[in-house]
């Protein structure tokens, strides 16, 4: 399993749509937050092991009505 987290910049005023999109549409997003700075939101996506993290991203994410800009970080361990 891989975990990437997305930040995704929104056209003004759709930043809760676009999350809740997000949630319901993609199957990959296990949260969404909404964030202060540059970016509008940051999805935490868990992809498999052998997906392809940029056809992930720009065929799911950056697809979504309301999407403006994306900004990718791949997570490699977890800390508890």
């Amino acid at each position: 399993m891989q975990t990437i987290f997305v930040m995704v910049k929104c056209d003004l005023g759709k930043a809760y749509e676009v999350a809740d999109q997000a949630v319901q549409a993609i199957e990959q997003v296990s949260e969404v937050h909404s964030i202060s700075g540059q970016y509008d939101l940051l999805m935490k996506c868990y992809l498999k092991q052998d997906d392809d993290i940029g056809r992930f991203v720009t065929e799911h994410v950056q697809t979504l009505p309301g999407v403006r800009d994306t900004f990718t970080l791949i997570a490699y361990k977890a800390f508890a």
